[in-house]
This record gives C-alpha cells, sequence and structure tokens, in this order.
C-alpha cells in the first residue's frame, strides 16, 4: 500500500516503531507525513508519498503519468456523483473514502488524493497491507520490469499475496513493534501461518476475535471479485486494521479460552452462507458507459466530474461528528479491511483469477492462524 513511517528493519526481525524516530516537522500547511504508514512511498524518502492533512483525512501524491492519472480516474469513476452501476456501487463498501484532488496553494501543480484515513476512528490501530494477486505487474509492464517484479517475491504466482508490511501493538509494553517488506519477502509457504498470526498476537493471547472479522470482510471482497467481470486489479493491496486496545473480558483470555466454540463456529457459517447469497444476487457484469481505454497503457477515460477536494470540509466536518458519537461504541472486534493502491487496474471482460486466486489462499491462512 501507501500506508507507515515504518522503520527499515533486518529481515524476520522487528523493532519498538518509535525507537530513533524524530518528530515530524511540518508541511504543506499543516499536512505532516503519515505516522502509521507500514509499506509503500513515503514522503520524505521518495520522489512521492503520503500526507496527514489537519482535518484528519490522507493525502496520497499523485503518481507519475501513467500511474497517478490513472488511479485518479478509477477513484472518480467508482465515486461518481451519478454513479448508478451496482457493481461499483457495491465497490464503494471495500475502498476508502474519495475526496476529489487536493494541491497546496503554495504549489497548485503538485496534486493529493484526499482519502479517508481508516485508522482514525481507532485507539491503537494494528496495520497490515498485504498485496494480492499473482502478479504484481500489469498486462502492459516491460519485460525488465516484469523480471523485476519476480525477483522480488518469486513465490508471488504460488502464494497470490505479499505482507508489505505491519504494524503490532503490543499491549503489555503499549508500545508497537513494525515489520518492512523484507519480512513478507522472507515468508515460505511453509511459514505464511506463523508470519501472518504476528499480526493478531498482541504479547499476551492471539486475537481470534480479529481474525475472525477479518475473514468475514476479506469473504465479502472475494464474493465481490466472484460477482463481477469487467475489472482487473495488478498490484494492489488489502489494508488490514484492528483495534489492538482489548476489552477486560479478552485481557483476560487464555489464547486456549479464545479459541471459536461450535455454537460460534455455527453462527459464523450461517454469516458465510447469507452473504453468498446476498451477492449471488449481484449483477455480473459493471456497467461499462462510465469509462473507454485504449488498447495501450494510458488511463481511465471518465465522464464524471473531478471532485475537488479542497472543498469538502463540511462534509468532512459531519463524518467528524458522526465518528465522534460512535467512539465508546467500538468493541474489541473492531476490524476494517479496505481495498488500496489502484494504479494498474483496468477494463477486462474475465474474471480476475489473479486476485481471486490470491483472496482464496490468504483466507486459507487465516483459517489456519484462527484453528491453531
Amino acid at each position: 500500500m501507501d500506508s507507515s513511517v515504518a522503520l527499515v528493519i533486518a529481515r524476520g526481525s522487528c523493532l519498538p516503531e518509535d525507537a530513533g524516530k524524530s518528530a515530524p516537522s511540518p508541511h504543506l500547511n499543516g499536512c505532516v507525513p503519515l505516522s502509521h504508514q507500514v509499506a509503500g512511498h513515503k514522503y520524505g524518502v521518495d520522489k512521492v508519498g503520503i500526507l496527514q492533512h489537519p482535518d484528519g483525512t490522507v493525502l496520497k501524491q499523485l503518481q507519475p503519468p501513467p500511474r497517478g492519472p490513472r488511479e485518479m480516474q478509477f477513484y472518480s469513476m467508482v465515486y461518481a456523483e451519478d454513479c448508478c452501476d451496482p457493481c461499483l456501487i457495491d465497490l464503494q463498501e471495500h475502498l476508502p473514502k474519495y475526496y476529489g484532488t487536493w494541491s497546496s496553494p503554495d504549489i497548485p501543480t503538485d496534486l493529493y488524493l484526499k482519502l479517508e484515513d481508516v485508522t482514525r476512528r481507532f485507539q491503537k490501530p494494528c496495520i497490515m497491507d498485504v498485496k494480492i494477486g499473482q502478479r504484481s505487474y500489469d498486462p502492459f509492464a516491460s519485460q525488465e520490469k516484469r523480471e523485476q517484479q519476480i525477483r522480488k517475491y518469486p513465490l508471488m504466482e504460488e502464494i497470490g499475496f505479499l505482507v508489505l508490511g505491519m504494524r503490532v501493538y503490543k499491549a503489555g509494553s503499549d508500545s508497537y513493534d513494525t515489520y518492512d517488506q523484507h519480512y513478507g519477502r522472507a515468508m515460505i509457504k511453509d511459514t505464511i501461518k506463523e508470519g501472518l498470526s504476528k499480526f493478531f498476537y498482541n504479547g499476551d493471547i492471539l486475537r481470534k476475535d480479529a481474525i475472525t472479522a477479518s475473514i468475514l470482510k476479506v469473504q465479502k471482497i472475494l464474493h465481490w471479485f466472484e460477482s463481477q467481470s469487467q475489472l482487473n486489479f495488478y498490484a494492489s493491496s488489502l489494508l488490514f486494521v484492528y483495534e489492538g486496545v482489548c476489552m477486560p473480558s479478552f485481557g483476560s483470555q487464555t489464547i486456549l479460552e479464545s479459541h471459536l466454540t461450535p455454537k460460534t463456529c455455527e453462527q459464523n457459517n450461517n454469516i458465510d452462507q447469507s452473504l453468498s447469497t446476498m451477492y449471488s444476487l449481484h449483477n455480473k457484469g459493471c456497467i461499462q458507459s462510465h469509462y473507454q481505454i485504449k488498447q495501450d497503457n494510458s488511463a481511465w477515460k471518465t465522464s464524471a466530474q473531478q471532485p475537488n477536494g479542497n472543498h469538502s470540509l463540511a462534509r468532512l466536518e459531519e463524518e467528524g461528528r458522526e465518528a465522534k458519537s460512535e467512539v465508546g461504541q467500538k468493541t474489541v472486534g473492531s476490524v476494517e479491511v479496505k481495498m488500496i493502491d489502484f494504479a494498474h487496474v483496468f477494463p477486462s471482460d474475465v474474471h480476475d483469477h489473479g486476485y481471486i486466486y490470491g483472496l482464496k489462499n490468504l483466507l486459507k491462512a487465516l483459517h489456519q492462524v484462527l484453528d491453531e
């Protein structure tokens, strides 16, 4: 993703997140580098990066063409005010909210995507970025680019996903451990379960409530992919977030006691069946009137007017009031799983088999962690 100013750490190891970190200096009208980014381009390190706006949104700097314009136009298509396509409307549930573009009055030519910070409602957010799919390069990538991506993680085609980074809250020490991309690339088929389990282990217990909720969220995303055959996603990620603060009842649980009971499993099976029924009613294809694309590496062509993120304050303030009213209603099972990074999304006339393969393998691994 583009998700936390994580430390560069040794392969397979982790360090407290705030070790050696200095307070960020302000940038661009009060915006500062995103403090909880776990992967992706980092502001001040790479040519493009992610900032935190004073209003609580996230600013993702537009990448150079064609990637940046393609991602911007993808968001514009999905969140167009006149969108009546059931496929795209359903997709909105799985994406961060989009507030258009933003630019600093001082540098108006530098555009940023203004997006929801899905971690904002969490007190101690635990965050994981997982790239999904059998290929991390798109159909228009050069041979050099393909070989470069394959070298980064040769097991991508077999495993179907790659952990790019994670940030885990340790309840006992009231601190965070962070893991970078080298940790994920060191995972092999036999260590995937152990590697993922670290994200859900808070130093005292395995957070099986968060695993269960994550599985349900990923299943819903899988159902969406199985219901459509018009969009293919490459080098796109899932962003996992769960609340690191345990309720007292969970804090006193042992790993053994936290196992799901047969009754809970039965309820989850019923939920899965309901989700399957609901998603089977979706239209299989997406209406194509929202976009056209040339048979090359060009960006989306949309008819929707690009919203201006500089003028979304009233909307943000309203949502901020709603978010505040929900504080205190959060439970230990609070989990978000959102799709992110859309610089390589293309129209298609077939199912996205690579992404579906990755989701199914990820679900299998999560179930293994849950059942250990």
